[in-house]
């Protein structure tokens, strides 16, 4: 009997292999600025997350993360905190080093990233993983972007402190911070 499921899912699977193909088979900026989204979105479903696994999406999307390009970062971040919600994904994303790939989007200027970068670390802890994600540079960071005027950016970062980290730690970095006389290393967004 024909099953209408296993049609529509390897149809699925080809057109977003088709995707992965594009990308990697352009020179233009601009095409695969436009795939990264489309893959970041296709992220989004669960119903993808085997094919995203098979195509290995989860390490075209750490790649990025290292880019010139700011779109290439911005989507590959979206993407990955996508699939950082599966916990096949959460382990490749972990194996990889992906934590400190992640924690480095934090100084982007861009919101949209900075929010998926704190959104993929809550996403990425565990109780192995916690200790790297709490660090104290990255409480520091948040800390820094609690008093942010943007909504999205001090209510995500509070959320962190909250959901990730223990009072001790967050008190311990305050007064760690209260050391500096200035605010440095990781800059605000700014609104794009």
């Amino acid at each position: 009997m024909w099953r209408k499921g296993s049609s529509e899912g390897s149809d699925r699977f080809e057109y977003l292999q088709t995707l992965v193909t594009e990308f990697q088979d352009t020179d233009s900026e601009e095409a695969k600025e436009q795939v990264l989204a489309n893959l970041a979105n296709f992220a989004y479903d669960p119903k993808n997350m085997e094919y995203l696994r098979t195509l290995q999406v989860t390490d075209l999307f750490l790649d990025m993360l290292t880019e010139e390009n700011e779109n290439f970062v911005e989507f590959g971040m979206g993407g990955l905190c996508n699939l950082s919600m599966d916990p096949e994904c959460k382990d490749i994303i972990l194996q990889s080093g992906g934590i400190s790939l992640v924690t480095n989007c934090l100084s982007s200027r861009r919101e949209e990233t900075v929010l998926s970068a704190i959104t993929t670390l809550m996403n990425l802890t565990t109780p192995s993983s916690r200790p790297e994600i709490t660090d104290p540079a990255i409480l520091q960071c948040m800390l820094r972007f609690s008093l942010s005027e943007s909504p999205r950016l001090r209510n995500l970062a509070t959320v962190f402190l909250q959901d990730c980290c223990s009072e001790e730690q967050v008190s311990r970095a305050e007064q760690q911070m209260q050391g500096q006389q200035t605010a440095v290393g990781i800059p605000l967004p700014q609104d794009s």
